[in-house]
């Protein structure tokens, strides 16, 4: 592995290989061309989809809302399905693999008759355009059939995580005032059955108005109370019925979601048909380089954002076939993911950059068991991956041989926006890259005002995008001078390379001063034998800080390893910068998107009640964490 720096400091830049480059959906001089068209020039993203009547505009500044691809009339089910029939029938739409083993595969022929099934089950109910409809599964193919079938009907779908407890269950049926609940009885989560169908029981029977029920017999024991369906039966009941795509205009609501809450009280966000469907579809094909044909891996959860935009709308709007894995990355191995790459010659692997960096952990012996050759593209989404996490996905599962795209985005902006583009741009270990052609950004102080380049702030978005959800397109329309400003900490350098540092409402101390804690973790990372890194305040330590680190496999967690970490980070960032305390786990707590729950690591530094673990990919991180905190004690 090389440096990351040349001899003047400057961050290590890579050309994206030039076989790569040589079949790249987009090359070229596309940042020249958007410049060049403005606005205009996201004709691009619609010229992908096609459109019942032609959108007029490309953006429409009304007193009230933005409008992407005004006077367009479109179906995101017809687009994802339908139109791919003529020339990809017999091609695979969805391979599915069970975390029992089992597998399933659907062409778009087949995708096509379950959609158009599941819509005339769902309107027999009684759904119509403008409902919204809850959908409570975990990665099984019924929840994207299910998905597709509701914006069939015009239906707005509600996709509720389902590791969430009733209580989630139910303040998310009572917000959208869904009528409409398809869940299932079960699934299997690292060999054991998940009972579902009593959280989604408990939370029906706790809103106060009806909700007509539809439970997928995934573990073959639906056990139905009065006046719910069994999926099988009622959709083998609408077999080979035909349902006509509802028309809706560019800016109709598509799909309501929530922001994961992790910090806070989650947000209720709205995707519009055009202007989202859009913008999945071009960044689907201009960063993540999907082709039809390609077999394509989002390594996420459908329930949160990253899943509805990048393993259902985005690849399906180009007809490329999309992998769907309901169980653990590391279960029942912990090569389990790289043998499924290897198994199913996956072209395109997009992952969370905490699944990288968790994967670094285990060794570089895991993928180089398995032949990964397939892979012509690597990406990562969610929190900010420092530079040895990349150059050890470059290097070790992409064998220096695959382009890499560290994306930004955010479940308001519906889609990518910071992102190299992996046929035109040159990769920087530890940087997202610029923002996407058509997208503006700034780094800014509390007060709005751009910093200089090479200082922290806050990421700034300074124009509309096709992928804003409503209440953006609002407030865009009503402040002639506005900006959304995020809750991400950045820097932005002379080249226009956006370094993200993480969210602006999380700082902690250490010595003297206030950092971000991705800025001390990225310092963390760089010492030897660390592969995960998380720092958090501790209130019982007067407000200090508290790193929790993981080791690479053959690394000694002992007080050698929290000497070295102890002193690095006095050498990087001063000698007043010290832990209170550095405590070496086997797992840190993260959700099944990816992010690191800090709440919880506070919680245990404190000592104090963590509450509700649903959320969790690994609830049994956090005892073990107590365990281990204890022992150090």
């Amino acid at each position: 592995m090389t440096g990351r720096t040349d001899s003047e400091g400057r961050q290590r830049q890579i050309e994206p290989p030039a076989s790569f480059v040589e079949t790249a959906n987009v090359t070229g001089s596309v940042r020249e061309a958007f410049e060049a068209e403005g606005e205009e020039a996201w004709w691009r993203a619609g010229a992908l989809l096609e459109w019942e009547e032609p959108h007029e505009t490309v953006l429409e500044r009304g007193e009230e809302s933005l409008t992407w691809f005004a006077g367009g009339r479109l179906n995101a089910a017809y687009n994802c399905v339908d139109r791919h029939l003529a020339e990809r029938k017999n091609s695979v739409a969805i391979r599915w693999e069970g975390a029992d083993g089992e597998t399933r595969v659907y062409t778009y022929l087949d995708l096509y008759n379950e959609v158009n099934a599941a819509a005339a089950a769902l309107r027999g109910l009684g759904v119509e355009a403008g409902d919204v409809v809850t959908l409570f599964m975990p990665g099984i193919p019924e929840l994207p059939i299910t998905m597709l079938a509701c914006a069939r009907l015009g239906a707005l779908h509600n996709v509720v995580f389902a590791g969430y407890s009733a209580d989630e269950l139910r303040a998310r049926l009572e917000r959208t005032e869904s009528g409409y609940l398809v869940t299932c009885d079960g699934y299997y989560r690292r060999g054991s059955a998940v009972n579902q169908k009593n959280k989604a029981d408990n939370a029906r029977t706790s809103v106060d108005h009806p909700v007509e029920t539809v439970v997928v017999p995934r573990l073959d024991d639906p056990y139905l109370s009065a006046g719910q369906h069994d999926y099988d039966e009622l959709v083998a009941a609408h077999s080979g019925e035909r349902v006509e795509p509802v028309e809706r205009a560019a800016d109709d609501p598509l799909f309501v979601t929530y922001t994961s809450g992790t910090t806070g009280e989650p947000d209720r966000v709205t995707h519009t048909t055009g202007g989202y469907l859009a913008h999945v579809a071009w960044t689907s094909h201009a960063v993540l380089d999907i082709d039809p044909g390609d077999t394509y891996w989002c390594a996420a959860d459908v329930a949160w954002i990253t899943g509805h935009s990048y393993i259902v709308y985005g690849p399906l709007a180009l007809g490329a076939t999309t992998m769907l894995y309901e169980g653990a990355p590391d279960d029942p191995e912990r090569d389990r993911v790289w043998e499924l790459v290897d198994r199913n010659r996956v072209d395109v692997f997009y992952t969370a950059s905490t699944a990288v960096r968790s994967f670094m952990k285990q060794g570089a012996d895991r993928p180089a068991n398995h032949d990964l050759s397939s892979l012509r593209l690597l990406g990562s989404v969610g929190e900010p991956m420092d530079a040895r996490a990349w150059e050890w996905y470059h290097d070790e599962v992409g064998g220096g041989n695959c382009a890499v795209v560290d994306t930004w985005w955010q479940t308001e902006t519906g889609g990518i926006l910071v992102s190299t583009l992996p046929g035109v741009d040159r990769m920087v270990p530890g940087s997202a890259g610029p923002a996407l052609p058509g997208v503006e950004v700034a780094v800014v102080d509390a007060a709005g005002k751009a910093v200089a380049p090479g200082e922290p702030g806050h990421l700034a978005v300074t124009t509309p995008w096709p992928g804003m959800h409503r209440g953006l397109t609002r407030e865009a329309a009503e402040d002639e001078d506005w900006a959304y400003v995020t809750s991400d900490r950045a820097i932005l350098d002379h080249q226009g390379y956006v370094t993200f540092l993480g969210r602006e409402d999380d700082t902690v101390t250490v010595g003297d001063t206030d950092y971000g804690p991705a800025t001390i973790e990225r310092v963390v990372l760089e010492v030897d034998g660390v592969a995960e890194a998380a720092v958090v305040e501790s209130a019982d330590h007067g407000g200090r800080a508290v790193a929790y680190v993981c080791t690479e496999r053959g690394t000694e967690g002992g007080p050698a390893l929290r000497e070295r970490v102890d002193r690095h980070v006095a050498d990087r960032l001063g000698e007043s910068t010290e832990f209170a305390r550095v405590i070496v786990a086997p797992d840190l707590p993260k959700t099944h998107s990816g992010k690191i729950m800090r709440r919880l690591l506070s919680a245990v530094a404190d000592g104090e009640s963590y509450g509700d673990t649903s959320a969790l990919r690994n609830p049994e991180a956090v005892g073990e964490l107590e365990t281990v905190s204890s022992e150090e004690d």
